[in-house]
């Protein structure tokens, strides 16, 4: 009996393999000080993809989620108004790392004005519902880590996410949504034989063949992470330490 395999375009590479070209990051810290379009426009969609670390830091810190709110609308805000990625030190290029120094810096400074005006001057820049953000928030459990384990372990899911949303949207754009939802379960956890078997039952192929699949799309979604990270720091060196880290 002829062992049965996924058809093309299942058997082959979903998506094109990211290399290391010139990353939003580096973008910005290279027309950082010259008030380039690129470099704002650059920053504003780093912003705006890693809003809930900060959300999340601001709310550790014991603000009530009105108020973090309001802090996390008026950092980008004021972020990007100052232009202070200019003075960002070129020895740091992880924009992690550049992101909460800015934050503490921010909420010191809060501290010292004690709310003189009103916070964000009516503007909304990352837009999100408060509802949406707290239940996140309120996922989170409950123990004593430090505001800062929170923002590294919340980047870390926003990469994660980031990277998964872009690898369903492969899948989708290359008419596989169904495969998708079928081997997502597998991102992440290994599948046994009877899992494989069952998700195999479900798309009408062999398990070997399941498995085939499900090691092509972690092996790309192990890009795609990577690329997520590529677009916060600034060599290629950086993306392999914080690969090691994320997974550490």
């Amino acid at each position: 009996m002829r062992e049965t395999k996924l058809p093309d375009p299942l058997d082959s590479e979903v998506g094109p393999s990211p290399g290391f070209e010139q990353t939003r990051w580096t973008l910005v810290r290279q027309a950082a000080g010259l008030d380039s379009p690129e470099s704002r426009e650059a920053l504003e969609a780093l912003c705006r993809a890693y809003w809930f670390p900060i959300y999340a830091f601001i709310r550790r810190q014991g603000h009530s989620p009105h108020d973090a709110q309001d802090l996390t609308q008026e950092f980008f805000t004021r972020l990007l108004a100052s232009n202070s990625i200019a003075r960002a030190d070129q020895r740091l290029g992880k924009f992690r790392t550049f992101l909460l120094g800015a934050l503490k810096h921010f909420l010191a400074d809060e501290r010292r004005k004690a709310g003189a005006w009103k916070r964000g001057g009516g503007m909304e820049f990352v837009s999100f519902q408060e509802a949406e953000a707290e239940e996140r928030y309120q996922l989170e459990p409950v123990d004593d880590r430090t505001p800062d384990k929170v923002f590294d372990q919340r980047w870390t899911v926003v990469l994660l996410e980031a990277a998964a949303t872009r690898l369903q949207k492969e899948f989708s754009d290359g008419g596989k949504a169904r495969q998708f939802e079928a081997l997502k379960r597998f991102l992440i956890e290994e599948g046994a034989e009877a899992t494989y078997a069952e998700a195999g039952a479900e798309l009408n192929h062999s398990a070997q063949a399941i498995a085939v699949a499900v090691h092509r799309m972690r092996r790309r979604f192990r890009q795609l992470v990577r690329s997520a990270i590529a677009d916060t720091v600034a060599t290629p060196d950086e993306v392999d330490e914080e690969y090691r880290n994320l997974f550490s």
